[in-house]
């Protein structure tokens, strides 16, 4: 089996963001979570993944803190994977994947899902990444410093 590397002491937040999450299947549950699902059965069906796997991203996350495994909502004896304030932050991430997603791998007219603004019914504007100042900017507005 390999190993995996594990990038929790990386001074890159990227790549300690990505050790956190783990791997697409991670992300999408994160999705479903934003999305309603709460219990181990509407995640398993919505992504078709293999309950081990499942199982084994449910608890990462978990541990993680980017989700919190709470008692059942309607009193029975069943766990519902609900997003804590770390989750919840991931907001922007997978409404920047969304975005880039129907921008680069839909053909024009194909259907597909869009994520809408519940209170008014439009589809969200662009994510766009701002300076300090409110300027827009693109990668090369942009260079890495490190802190110490």
């Amino acid at each position: 089996m390999v190993t995996r590397t594990r990038f929790d002491d990386s001074e890159c937040p990227v790549a300690r963001s990505v050790d956190a999450i783990g791997d697409w299947w991670s992300l999408l549950i994160v999705r479903d979570a934003f999305d309603g699902s709460r219990r181990f059965g509407e995640f398993q069906r919505s992504l078709g993944v293999a309950k081990n796997i499942l199982t084994a991203r449910l608890r990462t996350l978990v541990a993680g803190g980017v989700l919190e495994s709470v008692p059942a909502s309607d009193g029975s004896a069943y766990r519902e994977y609900v997003l804590t304030p770390k989750g919840k932050a991931l907001f922007p991430v997978i409404v920047a994947l969304r975005q880039w997603g129907e921008q680069n791998f839909f053909a024009p007219g194909e259907p597909h899902s869009q994520l809408v603004d519940r209170r008014k019914g439009q589809s969200l504007r662009g994510l766009e990444v701002l300076s300090a100042d409110g300027r827009r900017l693109d990668p090369d507005d942009t260079t890495v410093h490190k802190i110490s």
